[in-house]
Parts: C-alpha cells; structure tokens; sequence
C-alpha cells in the first residue's frame, strides 16, 4: 500500500503540473458559470412588461376598493382617477400607447355593464386582466340589493374544487401544505445534485487513467515503473491518484459555481445541502467511481495508443453514460420494474440510485442495501479483473489486445 501511495502522489503531482489539466480545472467551472448567465446575452427574458396607464372614471366611488384589487393581483398597471366624459375619450386615445379609459357608473350596478376604452397598441391581455374588477363591482351590486353581510360574504366567496380522490386520504390537518412540499423536493433534489455532480467530475477525470496506462506503454515507461513497484501497486495508486485528482476538480468547481449559483437563484442552498442523507449519496459516487477506474485502469492497459482504440476500447469508455437510458423510466415512475433493474445493475447502480433518491419522497432502504452490496462486490470483482488484464496488458506492446486475448487473461 505504501508504493500504492508513492504512485498516487506521482499522479496527483504529474498532473497538477500539466498545462492542460490546470487549464480544464478552471475552464470546467467557469463555463458552467457561463451558461448561468448565457441568457442575459441574448435580452433578459424576465423584463417586465410595459406599464399600462389605466383611467377610471369612478362615479360609484370605489376606486380605493379597485386599486386594491390591482395590487394584489401584481399587474403593472398605473390607475388615476378622471371626470373625462366618453365623447372625448376617442381623442385623448389618439396617438396613446399603453392607454385605457373605464367607466364605472349606474350601468355597472343596472346592466352589470362597464364601458372599456382602449388604445391600439395596448397589452394584448389587458382585456382579460380587466376582468379582475368583476369581484369588487359585484360586491356593490348585491349590497344594493339588501343582502346581508353574512350573505354577502358567502355569496362572494370563491369556490374551491379540491381533489377528494380515494387515492388521497390523507385530512386537511396532516396534509402537508404546498410551501413544505417544495421545501421538502429541495431537500432531496440539491443534495442529490451535488452527489451526482461529485461522481460526474471525479469519473470524467478518471477517465484519464484510460489515457495515462496507455501513454505510459507508448513512452515505455511502464517498464521503468514496474521495476520498483508491482503491477497491482501501480494499479491501485493510479486508481487514488485520479480520484485524488477528481476531489480536486470537484472542490474547485464548487467554490467558483456554489456561490454564484446560491446568488443566482435566490434560495438557501446550503440549509438544504448539509443533510445527514449527503453522506449517503456521496458515498454511492464514490462506489461509482471505484466501478469505473478499475474498468478504465485495466483496459487502458490493453492498448498500445489511445488514437488507436478499437470499438471494443471504446464502447468501455461509454459505460458511465448508460445511466441516461434509465432517466425517463425512473422519473415517470421511480419505484417501478426499469428503475429497479437499473438500480441492481452494476454500470448503472450509481446514476440510477442517485436519481431514484433525488425523485422518492421515502427511501426504499431494502432496495438501497441490496444495491449497495451488489455494487460492493462487483467493485471487488472488476478489482480482480482488471489486476489480471493490467499485469500482462501493461507489458505488450505493438497492437490493441483483442477481447479473446482479454479473456484468456482473466482465465490465467
């Protein structure tokens, strides 16, 4: 384990002073930041719209009640009151932009009719957005009538449907109100982000340990390494040494996006990041990222280049990505058959594990032990495997090993 460790911090040393890992260390993060703010370039979507000046004629004196209205309703209106008559409102609209005149009079108590004049180049909705003075407008007309306050407060009320399915039996008073749902979806959701962001980073920068086995046969210096340390030593500190590495791509990108991205969506992020369930879902990218690296580690010795890699090669360096198939099943129904078969699934036992406990609201900890274990002992077996590939693989040189050839290495 000690010349394990040496290798590791060659590793970590070697690449921390490569020009083009420092720059990707950097780089990684700031496009992230980049795409937060990629909008803005193009217009701010989220400008507000003009403000309409809104006239009321008010001869019922209500207006108090109607701007009222307004305020609630968070409408960017702009109300006055005005004695203007309606002859002459056509002519006050001439060449108005964002303009319009109500008349609210005897006619809105008689014929339930209020006269809405219009410029032509007003918000195509305020003619549906006008419709929230109805409520205030009838209010008067049923006091006219002599109804009762109590009446009254009935007769205005608004009807609520509510959904009184079976399926729904939980009572008003247990229910969970809407502010503690979304509550409770951030807890899930940002600290299964942030595990599924640890495990991206770390397994991206651990695919370069398909690069450096292969570049270290090229340049021939796996024999030079080799005559001081064991093949399985020098597996294992390429393995730290790359995770080593991922933690510190990993940390970086989050010092520089955390803080723009708590800033940029105004919300307390870390309140519902350091949760006792992080520990756990970190826990799953690491599993995760073990997986790999030793696939990665034992394969990369199979090659003789990597701008030579065979389909075979190739199609290793695509397994961390077969979690995506799993992503629609898992959010249409996160307990079902696909989402339990990709969670038993070594290759995709982190990613869909991860999404599962981001989405369910109660953990399935059978399941998740079950997972765990397989996942556990898969590493310990691909460990195995790939020791065996890596100790002959590292040594042969002149062409890419062949999947029979692979094969009968295990078998040896």
């Amino acid at each position: 384990m000690r010349n394990s460790m040496k290798i590791a911090k060659w590793e970590v040393k070697r690449n921390m002073k490569n020009k083009t890992f420092i720059v990707g260390l950097f780089l990684t993060p700031i496009i992230i930041v980049a795409f937060m703010f990629i909008g803005t370039l193009f217009g701010d979507d989220t400008e507000e719209p003009e403000q309409t000046m809104v006239f009321v004629n008010d001869q019922l004196d209500i207006f108090p009640i109607l701007q009222e209205a307004i305020n609630q309703s968070g409408y960017n209106w702009e109300m006055h009151v005005t004695d203007i008559e309606e002859s002459e409102v056509n002519a006050e609209l001439d060449g108005s932009e964002n303009t319009a005149y109500i008349f609210i009079d005897d006619r809105a108590l008689e014929t339930s009719t209020v006269p809405v004049y219009m410029s032509e180049e007003i918000n195509q909705f305020f003619i549906n957005q006008v419709q929230i003075l109805e409520s205030p407008i009838k209010t008067m007309q049923m006091a006219e009538l002599g109804i009762s306050d109590e009446e009254l407060a009935i007769v205005s009320s608004s009807i609520v449907f509510e959904d009184a399915s079976m399926e729904e039996t939980a009572t008003e008073e247990t229910a969970p109100s809407d502010a503690e749902s979304s509550t409770e979806s951030l807890e899930r959701m940002i600290p299964g982000a942030f595990a599924g962001f640890i495990m991206i980073s770390i397994v991206f920068t651990g695919m370069a340990i398909f690069q450096s086995a292969s570049q270290e046969k090229k340049d021939k210096i796996a024999e030079i390494i080799l005559s001081s340390v064991t093949p399985a030593e020098l597996m294992q500190g390429k393995i730290i040494g790359y995770f080593v590495l991922g933690i510190i791509q990993t940390i970086v990108s989050i010092v520089i996006v955390l803080p723009v991205l708590a800033w940029r969506i105004d919300f307390p992020i870390m309140e519902y990041l350091f949760v006792p369930e992080l520990a756990l879902l970190i826990g799953i990218a690491i599993l995760g990222y073990l997986l790999f690296a030793s696939i990665f580690v034992g394969i990369g010795a199979t090659m003789s280049d990597i701008s030579t890699a065979g389909n075979f090669q190739g199609l290793v360096m695509m397994l961390p990505f077969l979690p995506f198939v799993f992503i629609g099943p898992v959010l249409s129904d996160p307990s079902g058959l696909w989402a339990q078969i990709g969670t038993y699934v070594p290759f995709t036992s982190p990613g869909v594990l991860l999404l599962r406990l981001t989405v369910l609201e109660e953990w399935p900890w059978v399941e998740i032990a079950i997972s765990l274990a397989i996942l556990i002992v898969s590493i310990w077996i691909f460990m195995k495997l790939a020791g065996k590939i890596f100790k002959v693989g590292i040594l042969m040189y002149g062409k890419n090993a062949t999947p029979g050839e692979i094969w009968k290495w295990i078998r040896a």
